[in-house]
């Protein structure tokens, strides 16, 4: 059986000294460096009495991925279970999340190991904190104290239903779950070999605590790139490197897709080299992507869908498709299934809106105790997304927006981003998200709060006009609010109960 560590192994044997990774402005590391590394504190995990199974929290900041690189590795070495965490979450969240998985160990970035000393207490299972820097938290460890002194290769023994991470959602909405993440299903991409070291680039910038940034740990090793880390996203450094280096392929959240697109340097640099870009993680708005496709003609745009909770769940959109179906996210690749359902769990014809449920090959995920959740997520085979979303007569899945998404106003249903869409499409806007509203008579209203382009003099009665002219009246926002962002959290998703508070 191929373990999670296994891909840094074979690159440290055949290309000890290529960089395996590169964290901009913060570091690289080789790949018999990160092998090394993470022998040495594989051992002194288990040293410190980190027994297999046992759970290891990871809080490291995004200038701190060498070492959270390296911890993550270290600690599937000594057969433990990794708890990558979302360090933007609230002291209430970690203590929520940390309370949840009982972890024996948590290694951090120093900030965050004093963020850890203040809930410590509450964590009774929490034996050891290290931190990968100098830091004030009492009773932590430093990484040399952490670290062995024999780097000879270490695996200790799991098999396949063995946990190996569990990932807690975004919490999008309520406090977040944790999704196991079993060996049987831990990796996207086969460990078994190592391709010809090429020498290129894979760039993206997505939180490793993230579903998305724990696949690009493995997917630019077994390519035979070096990956290139972005701890915060920045349009003109993108750019940079796309123009300067042999990137072949990235990884954009559409949040960032927006930012390139507003870039001054987007319609003159020289892009010629992207051979992939893979859009997702959330909904894009369909003239953003064809905006984006136009401009590299010659680069497979992706625009993606799946889950945490899924796993290896892939959507397809063949060259030339995304011209004539700009909403679309693609075609099922097999074995993945998708269906479309009504509220009774019927199949509608193509063409009609009602549920994604998927279907992916192996053994499903599930939410860590808690089997209330698990079996209500996962019926019969089936993860029924809370998605609503459509298949055209090609079978080309279209997502319209979540279930919560559908704002009932005086009993006519509203897709949220039916409107977003709209309204993304005023030259003046840079984006925006439509959320409902309680009212007294109409049960819900719809608002819209509106992020412009730097500059712009666009006005409240600018949008109502453009709807007026492009909406159904009923459709229409009558709540129109300017703001300088949207809040999101780390993977770019729209936060929007923090828009409308309880209440409001």
């Amino acid at each position: 059986m191929a373990l999670i560590p296994d891909q840094v192994r074979l690159n440290a044997e055949d290309h000890p000294d290529e960089i395996a990774y590169r964290v901009v402005g913060a570091g690289e590391m080789t790949f018999a460096t990160w092998e090394a590394a993470s022998n040495r504190l594989a051992r002194g995990l288990i040293d410190a009495g980190v027994a297999k199974q046992d759970r290891v929290a990871l809080l490291f900041e995004p200038s701190d991925a060498v070492a959270n690189l390296q911890s993550y590795i270290a600690v599937h070495k000594a057969g433990a279970v990794t708890v990558p965490t979302n360090v933007r979450l609230s002291t209430h969240e970690l203590r929520h999340v940390l309370g949840h998985a009982e972890p024996t160990a948590a290694i951090a970035s120093p900030s965050l190991a004093d963020r850890l000393a203040e809930i410590r207490p509450d964590i009774p299972t929490l034996r050891v904190v290290a931190a990968s820097g100098p830091s004030s938290a009492t009773d932590a460890l430093t990484w040399d104290d952490l670290l062995a002194d024999d780097d000879s290769p270490i695996q200790v023994e799991v098999d396949d239903e063995d946990m190996a991470d569990i990932l807690y959602t975004s919490g999008t909405t309520g406090l977040p779950k944790g999704i196991v993440v079993r060996h049987a299903n831990a990796t996207h991409i086969p460990v078994d070999h190592v391709d010809d070291f090429t020498g290129f680039r894979y760039v993206h910038a997505s939180p490793f605590f993230t579903f998305a940034g724990l696949s690009f740990i493995f997917i630019p090793p077994r390519l035979g790139f070096t990956g290139i880390y972005l701890p915060r996203f920045d349009p003109g450094t993108w750019l940079d490197l796309v123009e300067n280096e042999p990137v072949r392929m990235s990884f954009l959240v559409p949040a960032m897709v927006e930012l390139l697109l507003a870039h001054d340097r987007f319609e003159t640099a020289d892009l010629s080299g992207l051979n992939l870009l893979s859009v997702g993680s959330a909904p894009i708005a369909p003239d953003s992507l064809l905006r984006l496709q136009r401009r590299l003609p010659d680069t497979v745009i992706s625009n993606s869908y799946s889950m945490s909770e899924a796993g290896q769940a892939y959507l397809i959109m063949p060259p030339g498709e995304l011209e004539k179906r700009p909403a679309s996210v693609g075609r099922p690749a097999p074995p993945m299934e998708v269906r479309i359902v009504d509220d009774d769990g019927e199949e509608v014809p193509a063409g009609d809106i009602g549920e994604i449920l998927m279907k992916t090959a192996g053994r499903q995920r599930e939410y860590f105790r808690n089997p209330e959740a698990t079996a209500e997520l996962w019926r019969e085979g089936w993860i029924h997304t809370g998605d609503l979303g459509k298949l055209d007569d090609d079978g080309y899945l279209y997502v319209v927006g979540r279930k919560k998404d559908v704002i009932i106003r005086g009993g006519h249903n509203i897709h949220a981003t039916d409107v977003e869409h709209v309204i993304h499409e005023h030259p003046d806007v840079f984006e925006v998200a439509v959320v409902g509203v309680p009212h007294d008579v109409l049960g819900e209203d719809v608002a819209a709060f509106v992020v412009p382009h730097e500059g712009s003099a666009v006005t409240v009665a600018d949008i109502a006009t453009w709807c007026e002219e492009r909406l159904a009246d009923y459709k229409r926002p009558r709540r129109i609010e300017f703001l300088a962002s949207l809040p999101r959290n780390a993977m770019g998703k729209v936060l929007k109960r923090e828009l409308v508070p309880p209440g409001a």
